[in-house]
Protein backbone atom coordinates (compact mmCIF):
# COMPACT_ATOMS: atom_id res chain seq x y z
CA UNK A 1 0.00 0.00 0.00
CA UNK A 2 2.87 2.38 0.78
CA UNK A 3 4.23 1.78 -2.73
CA UNK A 4 0.91 2.87 -4.24
CA UNK A 5 0.86 5.96 -2.03
CA UNK A 6 4.38 6.86 -3.18
CA UNK A 7 3.32 6.46 -6.82
CA UNK A 8 0.37 8.81 -6.25
CA UNK A 9 2.60 11.38 -4.54
CA UNK A 10 5.09 11.20 -7.41
CA UNK A 11 2.39 11.79 -10.01
CA UNK A 12 0.85 14.62 -7.98
CA UNK A 13 4.22 16.35 -7.75
CA UNK A 14 4.99 16.33 -11.48
CA UNK A 15 1.41 16.92 -12.63
CA UNK A 16 0.96 19.92 -10.39
CA UNK A 17 0.38 23.13 -12.35
CA UNK A 18 2.76 24.88 -9.96
CA UNK A 19 5.63 22.55 -10.88
CA UNK A 20 6.73 24.40 -14.01
CA UNK A 21 5.75 27.88 -12.81
CA UNK A 22 7.94 27.61 -9.70
CA UNK A 23 11.02 26.12 -11.36
CA UNK A 24 13.11 29.25 -10.71
CA UNK A 25 12.31 29.11 -7.00
CA UNK A 26 13.05 25.39 -6.97
CA UNK A 27 16.47 26.08 -8.49
CA UNK A 28 17.24 28.58 -5.71
CA UNK A 29 16.02 26.08 -3.12
CA UNK A 30 18.28 23.38 -4.60
CA UNK A 31 21.25 25.76 -4.55
CA UNK A 32 20.48 26.61 -0.93
CA UNK A 33 20.21 22.91 -0.04
CA UNK A 34 23.59 22.19 -1.68
CA UNK A 35 25.17 25.12 0.19
CA UNK A 36 23.92 24.02 3.60
CA UNK A 37 24.84 20.40 2.87
CA UNK A 38 28.39 21.49 2.09
CA UNK A 39 28.59 23.61 5.25
CA UNK A 40 27.37 20.74 7.42
CA UNK A 41 29.91 18.40 5.83
CA UNK A 42 32.74 20.85 6.48
CA UNK A 43 31.65 21.27 10.09
CA UNK A 44 31.25 17.52 10.51
CA UNK A 45 34.78 16.78 9.40
CA UNK A 46 36.44 19.89 10.79
CA UNK A 47 34.70 20.77 14.07
CA UNK A 48 36.59 18.16 16.12
CA UNK A 49 40.02 19.53 15.16
CA UNK A 50 38.83 23.16 15.35
CA UNK A 51 37.63 22.63 18.93
CA UNK A 52 40.75 20.69 19.87
CA UNK A 53 43.07 23.39 18.53
CA UNK A 54 41.09 26.25 20.10
CA UNK A 55 40.53 24.74 23.57
CA UNK A 56 42.01 22.21 25.92
CA UNK A 57 38.67 20.43 26.40
CA UNK A 58 37.52 17.13 24.97
CA UNK A 59 35.70 18.08 21.70
CA UNK A 60 32.93 15.54 22.31
CA UNK A 61 32.38 16.87 25.83
CA UNK A 62 32.12 20.44 24.52
CA UNK A 63 29.70 19.42 21.74
CA UNK A 64 27.52 17.59 24.27
CA UNK A 65 27.49 20.59 26.60
CA UNK A 66 25.93 22.84 23.94
CA UNK A 67 23.91 20.17 22.11
CA UNK A 68 20.72 21.49 23.72
CA UNK A 69 21.14 24.77 21.81
CA UNK A 70 21.56 22.84 18.56
CA UNK A 71 18.36 20.86 19.10
CA UNK A 72 16.30 23.88 20.20
CA UNK A 73 17.50 25.86 17.17
CA UNK A 74 16.60 22.94 14.93
CA UNK A 75 13.07 22.83 16.36
CA UNK A 76 12.58 26.59 15.93
CA UNK A 77 13.71 26.41 12.30
CA UNK A 78 11.27 23.55 11.70
CA UNK A 79 8.39 25.53 13.19
CA UNK A 80 8.97 28.26 10.59
CA UNK A 81 9.95 26.27 7.52
CA UNK A 82 9.15 22.56 7.70
CA UNK A 83 5.79 21.57 6.26
CA UNK A 84 3.59 19.25 8.28
CA UNK A 85 2.45 16.04 6.49
CA UNK A 86 -0.06 16.77 3.75
CA UNK A 87 -2.10 14.12 1.97
CA UNK A 88 -5.35 14.39 0.09
CA UNK A 89 -7.42 12.10 2.29
CA UNK A 90 -10.91 12.61 0.86
CA UNK A 91 -10.67 10.09 -2.01
CA UNK A 92 -8.79 7.64 0.25
CA UNK A 93 -11.44 7.53 2.98
CA UNK A 94 -14.00 6.10 0.54
CA UNK A 95 -11.68 3.20 -0.29
CA UNK A 96 -11.06 0.01 1.75
CA UNK A 97 -7.82 1.39 3.25
CA UNK A 98 -7.16 1.30 6.96
CA UNK A 99 -6.96 4.70 8.58
CA UNK A 100 -3.81 3.64 10.39
CA UNK A 101 -2.10 2.98 7.05
CA UNK A 102 -2.96 6.47 5.80
CA UNK A 103 -1.67 8.07 9.01
CA UNK A 104 1.54 6.06 9.07
CA UNK A 105 2.28 6.95 5.46
CA UNK A 106 1.71 10.66 6.08
CA UNK A 107 4.00 10.58 9.13
CA UNK A 108 6.62 8.52 7.32
CA UNK A 109 6.79 11.18 4.59
CA UNK A 110 8.48 13.48 7.06
CA UNK A 111 11.26 10.95 7.77
CA UNK A 112 12.96 11.76 4.45
CA UNK A 113 12.51 15.50 4.87
CA UNK A 114 15.53 17.68 4.14
CA UNK A 115 15.28 18.97 7.71
CA UNK A 116 16.11 15.46 8.95
CA UNK A 117 18.60 14.37 6.29
CA UNK A 118 20.74 17.52 6.57
CA UNK A 119 21.83 16.60 10.11
CA UNK A 120 23.39 13.36 8.86
CA UNK A 121 25.95 15.39 6.93
CA UNK A 122 27.23 16.71 10.26
CA UNK A 123 26.85 13.82 12.69
CA UNK A 124 28.05 10.98 10.43
CA UNK A 125 31.38 12.70 9.58
CA UNK A 126 31.76 13.82 13.21
CA UNK A 127 31.19 10.24 14.40
CA UNK A 128 33.73 8.97 11.87
CA UNK A 129 36.31 11.44 13.19
CA UNK A 130 35.58 10.23 16.73
CA UNK A 131 36.29 6.66 15.66
CA UNK A 132 39.52 7.71 13.92
CA UNK A 133 40.62 9.56 17.06
CA UNK A 134 40.29 6.39 19.15
CA UNK A 135 36.89 6.78 20.85
CA UNK A 136 35.14 3.55 21.79
CA UNK A 137 33.27 2.36 18.63
CA UNK A 138 30.28 0.86 20.44
CA UNK A 139 29.76 3.95 22.58
CA UNK A 140 30.08 6.23 19.55
CA UNK A 141 27.32 4.22 17.86
CA UNK A 142 25.14 4.55 20.99
CA UNK A 143 25.73 8.30 21.08
CA UNK A 144 24.96 8.66 17.38
CA UNK A 145 21.72 6.68 17.71
CA UNK A 146 20.66 8.84 20.65
CA UNK A 147 21.29 12.10 18.77
CA UNK A 148 19.54 10.77 15.66
CA UNK A 149 16.54 9.83 17.79
CA UNK A 150 16.35 13.35 19.22
CA UNK A 151 16.46 14.83 15.70
CA UNK A 152 13.39 12.77 14.82
CA UNK A 153 11.76 13.68 18.14
CA UNK A 154 12.00 17.29 16.92
CA UNK A 155 10.44 16.20 13.63
CA UNK A 156 7.30 14.77 15.24
CA UNK A 157 7.20 17.36 18.01
CA UNK A 158 7.00 20.01 15.28
CA UNK A 159 3.90 18.26 13.91
CA UNK A 160 2.22 18.28 17.33
CA UNK A 161 3.14 21.92 17.98
CA UNK A 162 1.57 22.90 14.65
CA UNK A 163 -1.69 21.17 15.49
CA UNK A 164 -2.12 21.67 19.23
CA UNK A 165 -2.33 25.34 20.13
CA UNK A 166 -2.15 24.68 23.86
CA UNK A 167 1.05 22.70 23.46
CA UNK A 168 2.52 25.39 21.21
CA UNK A 169 1.76 28.18 23.69
CA UNK A 170 3.20 26.12 26.54
CA UNK A 171 6.35 25.45 24.53
CA UNK A 172 6.85 29.15 23.73
CA UNK A 173 6.31 30.15 27.37
CA UNK A 174 8.71 27.48 28.62
CA UNK A 175 11.33 28.41 26.03
CA UNK A 176 11.04 32.12 26.88
CA UNK A 177 11.44 31.47 30.61
CA UNK A 178 14.40 29.13 30.05
CA UNK A 179 16.06 31.65 27.70
CA UNK A 180 15.56 34.47 30.22
CA UNK A 181 17.02 32.44 33.08
CA UNK A 182 19.95 31.43 30.90
CA UNK A 183 20.62 34.98 29.70
CA UNK A 184 20.57 36.47 33.21
CA UNK A 185 22.68 33.55 34.51
CA UNK A 186 20.05 32.48 37.02
CA UNK A 187 19.97 28.90 35.77
CA UNK A 188 22.42 27.29 33.36
CA UNK A 189 20.60 24.44 31.65
CA UNK A 190 23.76 23.21 29.92
CA UNK A 191 25.16 21.97 33.25
CA UNK A 192 22.40 19.34 33.32
CA UNK A 193 21.77 18.63 29.64
CA UNK A 194 25.50 18.29 29.00
CA UNK A 195 25.64 15.43 31.52
CA UNK A 196 22.76 13.68 29.78
CA UNK A 197 24.25 13.95 26.27
CA UNK A 198 27.66 12.85 27.52
CA UNK A 199 25.93 9.96 29.27
CA UNK A 200 24.74 8.67 25.89
CA UNK A 201 28.42 8.03 25.15
CA UNK A 202 29.80 7.01 28.54
CA UNK A 203 27.01 4.57 29.46
CA UNK A 204 25.52 1.65 27.58
CA UNK A 205 21.85 2.39 28.25
CA UNK A 206 21.21 6.19 28.32
CA UNK A 207 20.68 6.25 24.53
CA UNK A 208 17.52 4.18 25.13
CA UNK A 209 15.80 7.24 26.62
CA UNK A 210 15.80 9.22 23.32
CA UNK A 211 14.61 6.09 21.52
CA UNK A 212 11.74 5.77 23.99
CA UNK A 213 10.92 9.46 23.56
CA UNK A 214 10.84 8.99 19.77
CA UNK A 215 8.41 6.09 20.07
CA UNK A 216 6.22 8.08 22.48
CA UNK A 217 6.07 11.13 20.19
CA UNK A 218 5.30 8.94 17.15
CA UNK A 219 2.45 7.28 19.03
CA UNK A 220 1.11 10.68 20.10
CA UNK A 221 1.13 11.93 16.51
CA UNK A 222 -0.45 8.71 15.27
CA UNK A 223 -3.27 8.82 17.82
CA UNK A 224 -3.95 12.50 17.25
CA UNK A 225 -4.23 12.26 13.48
CA UNK A 226 -6.07 8.93 13.53
CA UNK A 227 -8.72 10.43 15.81
CA UNK A 228 -9.14 13.39 13.45
CA UNK A 229 -9.11 11.44 10.18
CA UNK A 230 -12.71 12.10 9.23
CA UNK A 231 -14.25 14.13 6.43
CA UNK A 232 -16.49 15.99 8.85
CA UNK A 233 -13.85 16.67 11.51
CA UNK A 234 -14.42 20.14 12.93
CA UNK A 235 -17.71 20.74 11.11
CA UNK A 236 -19.72 20.76 14.30
CA UNK A 237 -18.86 23.47 16.80
CA UNK A 238 -20.57 24.77 19.88
CA UNK A 239 -21.67 28.33 19.32
CA UNK A 240 -23.35 30.26 22.10
CA UNK A 241 -23.51 33.72 20.58
CA UNK A 242 -23.89 34.59 16.94
CA UNK A 243 -23.13 38.08 15.70
CA UNK A 244 -22.88 39.65 12.28
CA UNK A 245 -20.91 42.65 11.16
CA UNK A 246 -21.98 44.55 8.05
CA UNK A 247 -19.41 47.37 8.23
CA UNK A 248 -21.85 49.63 6.42
CA UNK A 249 -19.54 52.60 6.97
CA UNK A 250 -17.31 51.15 4.23
CA UNK A 251 -20.09 51.33 1.62
CA UNK A 252 -19.14 54.93 0.85
CA UNK A 253 -15.96 53.63 -0.81
CA UNK A 254 -17.84 51.61 -3.43
CA UNK A 255 -16.20 48.44 -4.78
CA UNK A 256 -13.05 49.17 -2.77
CA UNK A 257 -15.14 49.18 0.41
CA UNK A 258 -16.76 45.87 -0.53
CA UNK A 259 -13.37 44.20 -0.87
CA UNK A 260 -12.20 45.73 2.41
CA UNK A 261 -15.29 44.37 4.18
CA UNK A 262 -14.59 40.90 2.83
CA UNK A 263 -10.97 41.03 4.01
CA UNK A 264 -11.91 42.25 7.49
CA UNK A 265 -14.49 39.46 7.82
CA UNK A 266 -11.94 36.92 6.56
CA UNK A 267 -9.43 38.00 9.20
CA UNK A 268 -11.98 37.93 12.03
CA UNK A 269 -13.61 34.60 11.16
CA UNK A 270 -10.69 32.30 10.37
CA UNK A 271 -8.06 30.99 12.70
CA UNK A 272 -5.20 31.16 10.22
CA UNK A 273 -5.92 34.75 9.21
CA UNK A 274 -6.28 35.73 12.88
CA UNK A 275 -2.79 34.36 13.37
CA UNK A 276 -1.46 37.04 11.03
CA UNK A 277 -2.71 39.74 13.39
CA UNK A 278 -1.22 37.95 16.40
CA UNK A 279 2.11 37.56 14.61
CA UNK A 280 2.06 41.27 13.72
CA UNK A 281 1.88 42.08 17.43
CA UNK A 282 4.68 39.60 18.16
CA UNK A 283 6.84 41.23 15.47
CA UNK A 284 6.58 44.53 17.37
CA UNK A 285 8.82 43.11 20.09
CA UNK A 286 11.37 41.69 17.65
CA UNK A 287 13.46 44.83 18.05
CA UNK A 288 14.18 44.02 21.69
CA UNK A 289 16.77 41.51 20.50
CA UNK A 290 18.53 44.31 18.61
CA UNK A 291 18.06 47.56 20.51
CA UNK A 292 18.74 46.29 24.04
CA UNK A 293 22.24 45.04 23.26
CA UNK A 294 21.15 41.53 24.27
CA UNK A 295 23.13 40.05 21.37
CA UNK A 296 26.38 41.79 20.49
CA UNK A 297 26.27 40.74 16.83
CA UNK A 298 22.95 42.61 16.41
CA UNK A 299 24.06 45.77 18.20
CA UNK A 300 24.87 47.87 15.14
CA UNK A 301 22.96 50.31 12.95
CA UNK A 302 22.91 47.97 9.94
CA UNK A 303 21.06 45.25 11.87
CA UNK A 304 18.88 47.89 13.54
CA UNK A 305 17.42 48.74 10.12
CA UNK A 306 16.81 45.02 9.55
CA UNK A 307 14.83 44.93 12.80
CA UNK A 308 12.93 48.13 11.95
CA UNK A 309 11.66 46.59 8.69
CA UNK A 310 10.31 43.61 10.62
CA UNK A 311 8.80 45.69 13.42
CA UNK A 312 6.70 47.83 11.07
CA UNK A 313 6.14 45.12 8.45
CA UNK A 314 4.71 42.33 10.59
CA UNK A 315 1.27 42.45 8.94
CA UNK A 316 2.82 43.10 5.54
CA UNK A 317 4.93 39.95 5.71
CA UNK A 318 2.32 37.64 7.25
CA UNK A 319 -0.84 38.79 5.43
CA UNK A 320 0.34 40.66 2.34
CA UNK A 321 2.76 37.90 1.40
CA UNK A 322 -0.23 35.63 0.64
CA UNK A 323 -2.30 37.92 -1.58
CA UNK A 324 -4.32 36.66 -3.45
CA UNK A 325 -3.96 33.19 -1.91
CA UNK A 326 -6.29 34.20 0.94
CA UNK A 327 -9.11 34.23 -1.63
CA UNK A 328 -8.10 30.97 -3.33
CA UNK A 329 -11.24 29.13 -2.14
CA UNK A 330 -13.54 31.45 -4.09
CA UNK A 331 -11.08 32.98 -6.57
CA UNK A 332 -12.69 31.24 -9.59
CA UNK A 333 -16.06 32.73 -8.59
CA UNK A 334 -14.52 36.19 -8.27
CA UNK A 335 -12.94 35.92 -11.71
CA UNK A 336 -16.30 35.05 -13.25
CA UNK A 337 -17.71 38.37 -12.01
CA UNK A 338 -17.27 41.82 -13.47
CA UNK A 339 -14.46 42.76 -11.10
CA UNK A 340 -11.72 45.25 -11.85
CA UNK A 341 -8.29 44.07 -10.77
CA UNK A 342 -7.37 47.65 -9.85
CA UNK A 343 -10.01 47.81 -7.07
CA UNK A 344 -9.07 44.34 -5.87
CA UNK A 345 -5.36 45.21 -5.65
CA UNK A 346 -6.09 48.60 -4.09
CA UNK A 347 -8.17 47.05 -1.32
CA UNK A 348 -5.32 44.70 -0.39
CA UNK A 349 -2.86 47.58 -0.53
CA UNK A 350 -4.94 49.77 1.77
CA UNK A 351 -5.30 46.92 4.25
CA UNK A 352 -1.52 46.45 4.27
CA UNK A 353 -1.01 50.22 4.69
CA UNK A 354 -3.41 50.32 7.65
CA UNK A 355 -1.58 47.42 9.30
CA UNK A 356 1.81 49.04 8.70
CA UNK A 357 0.72 52.42 10.06
CA UNK A 358 -0.74 50.75 13.14
CA UNK A 359 2.50 48.82 13.74
CA UNK A 360 4.57 51.98 13.33
CA UNK A 361 2.47 53.89 15.86
CA UNK A 362 2.41 51.00 18.35
CA UNK A 363 6.20 50.77 18.08
CA UNK A 364 6.52 54.25 19.59
CA UNK A 365 7.61 52.64 22.88
CA UNK A 366 11.02 52.22 21.23
CA UNK A 367 11.51 55.94 21.92
CA UNK A 368 12.80 54.63 25.25
CA UNK A 369 15.96 53.55 23.40
CA UNK A 370 16.42 56.96 21.79
CA UNK A 371 14.94 59.24 19.15
CA UNK A 372 17.35 57.91 16.52
CA UNK A 373 16.00 54.38 16.97
CA UNK A 374 12.41 55.48 16.47
CA UNK A 375 13.37 57.62 13.45
CA UNK A 376 14.83 54.47 11.95
CA UNK A 377 11.56 52.61 12.68
CA UNK A 378 9.55 55.48 11.18
CA UNK A 379 11.72 55.42 8.05
CA UNK A 380 11.21 51.65 7.77
CA UNK A 381 7.45 52.13 8.09
CA UNK A 382 7.43 54.68 5.26
CA UNK A 383 9.56 52.35 3.13
CA UNK A 384 7.22 49.42 3.80
CA UNK A 385 4.23 51.53 2.72
CA UNK A 386 5.88 52.98 -0.37
CA UNK A 387 7.94 50.06 -1.68
CA UNK A 388 7.46 46.75 0.13
CA UNK A 389 3.66 46.95 -0.03
CA UNK A 390 4.00 46.93 -3.82
CA UNK A 391 6.55 44.13 -3.79
CA UNK A 392 4.33 41.78 -1.78
CA UNK A 393 1.43 42.37 -4.18
CA UNK A 394 3.75 41.78 -7.13
CA UNK A 395 5.08 38.58 -5.56
CA UNK A 396 1.53 37.36 -4.94
CA UNK A 397 1.00 37.05 -8.68
CA UNK A 398 3.70 34.36 -8.77
CA UNK A 399 3.14 32.55 -5.44
CA UNK A 400 0.18 30.45 -6.50
CA UNK A 401 -0.19 28.55 -3.25
CA UNK A 402 -3.84 27.93 -2.29
CA UNK A 403 -4.76 28.50 1.34
CA UNK A 404 -7.35 26.33 3.01
CA UNK A 405 -8.84 28.60 5.65
CA UNK A 406 -10.46 25.57 7.31
CA UNK A 407 -7.22 23.59 7.38
CA UNK A 408 -6.96 23.82 11.15
CA UNK A 409 -10.11 21.69 11.33
CA UNK A 410 -8.87 18.91 9.05
CA UNK A 411 -6.25 16.24 9.50
CA UNK A 412 -3.14 16.79 7.44
CA UNK A 413 -4.10 20.31 6.39
CA UNK A 414 -1.30 22.69 5.47
CA UNK A 415 -1.28 25.22 8.31
CA UNK A 416 2.04 26.84 7.50
CA UNK A 417 1.97 30.60 7.28
CA UNK A 418 5.57 30.70 6.15
CA UNK A 419 7.60 28.65 3.65
CA UNK A 420 10.84 28.69 1.69
CA UNK A 421 9.29 30.36 -1.36
CA UNK A 422 8.03 33.33 0.61
CA UNK A 423 11.36 33.54 2.41
CA UNK A 424 13.24 33.83 -0.90
CA UNK A 425 10.87 36.52 -2.16
CA UNK A 426 11.19 38.35 1.18
CA UNK A 427 14.95 38.82 0.88
CA UNK A 428 14.80 41.87 -1.47
CA UNK A 429 12.27 43.52 0.85
CA UNK A 430 14.83 43.41 3.66
CA UNK A 431 18.15 43.71 1.83
CA UNK A 432 17.31 46.77 -0.32
CA UNK A 433 16.47 49.14 2.59
CA UNK A 434 19.48 47.82 4.50
CA UNK A 435 21.68 48.57 1.49
CA UNK A 436 20.19 52.06 1.13
CA UNK A 437 20.78 52.72 4.80
CA UNK A 438 24.39 51.56 4.58
CA UNK A 439 25.05 53.79 1.55
CA UNK A 440 23.52 56.76 3.36
CA UNK A 441 25.65 56.17 6.44
CA UNK A 442 28.76 56.33 4.27
CA UNK A 443 27.65 59.79 3.10
CA UNK A 444 27.05 61.15 6.57
CA UNK A 445 25.12 60.93 9.81
CA UNK A 446 21.32 60.39 9.41
CA UNK A 447 21.67 60.13 5.63
CA UNK A 448 20.83 56.44 5.87
CA UNK A 449 17.42 57.24 7.35
CA UNK A 450 16.90 60.01 4.77
CA UNK A 451 17.63 57.70 1.81
CA UNK A 452 15.21 55.06 3.10
CA UNK A 453 12.49 57.70 3.56
CA UNK A 454 13.11 59.10 0.05
CA UNK A 455 12.76 55.61 -1.45
CA UNK A 456 9.48 55.08 0.45
CA UNK A 457 8.03 58.45 -0.59
CA UNK A 458 9.05 57.86 -4.23
CA UNK A 459 7.32 54.49 -4.22
CA UNK A 460 4.18 56.06 -2.79
CA UNK A 461 4.24 58.86 -5.38
CA UNK A 462 4.41 56.41 -8.30
CA UNK A 463 1.88 53.95 -6.86
CA UNK A 464 -0.58 54.43 -9.75
CA UNK A 465 2.04 53.45 -12.31
CA UNK A 466 3.08 50.51 -10.15
CA UNK A 467 -0.55 49.41 -9.75
CA UNK A 468 -0.97 49.47 -13.54
CA UNK A 469 2.05 47.21 -13.95
CA UNK A 470 0.87 44.84 -11.21
CA UNK A 471 -2.62 44.75 -12.75
CA UNK A 472 -1.18 43.65 -16.11
CA UNK A 473 0.82 40.89 -14.43
CA UNK A 474 -2.23 39.63 -12.52
CA UNK A 475 -4.20 39.50 -15.77
CA UNK A 476 -1.37 37.64 -17.51
CA UNK A 477 -1.11 35.11 -14.67
CA UNK A 478 -4.89 34.82 -14.20
CA UNK A 479 -5.45 31.39 -15.76
CA UNK A 480 -2.27 29.91 -14.30
CA UNK A 481 -3.44 31.08 -10.89
CA UNK A 482 -6.90 29.54 -11.38
CA UNK A 483 -5.31 26.23 -12.39
CA UNK A 484 -3.02 26.26 -9.35
CA UNK A 485 -5.87 26.95 -6.95
CA UNK A 486 -7.69 23.89 -8.26
CA UNK A 487 -4.85 21.67 -7.07
CA UNK A 488 -5.99 19.53 -4.15
CA UNK A 489 -2.61 18.12 -3.12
Amino acid sequence: MFRKFIALEWKAFFRSSAFASNMVLKVFMIIGAIYFTGMFLLLGFGSYHIIKDATDEDPLLLVNRYMIYYLVSDLLVRLFLQKIPIINIRPLLTLPIKRGTIVNFALAKTAISFFNVIHSFFFIPFSIILLVEGYDPLHVVFWHLGILSLIYVNNFLNILLNNKDGLFVGFIVFLSIAAGLQYYEVFDITEYTGIFFQGMYTTAYTFILPLAALVAVWISCFRYFRSHLYLDTGLSRKQKDVSTEDYTWLNRYGILGTFLKNDIKLIRRNKRSKTTVIMSVVFLFYGLFFFTGMLEMYDNSFMHMFAAIFITGGFLFTFGQFVPSWDSAYYPLMMSQNIQYREYISSKWWLIVIGTVASTLLASFYLYFGVNIYLMILAAGIYNIGVNSHLVLLGGAYIKTPIDLASSKQAFGDKKAFNVKTMLLSLPKMLIPMALYSIGQLIGNNWGVILVIIAGVAGFAFRNSVFSMIEKIYKTEKYKTLASYKQKN
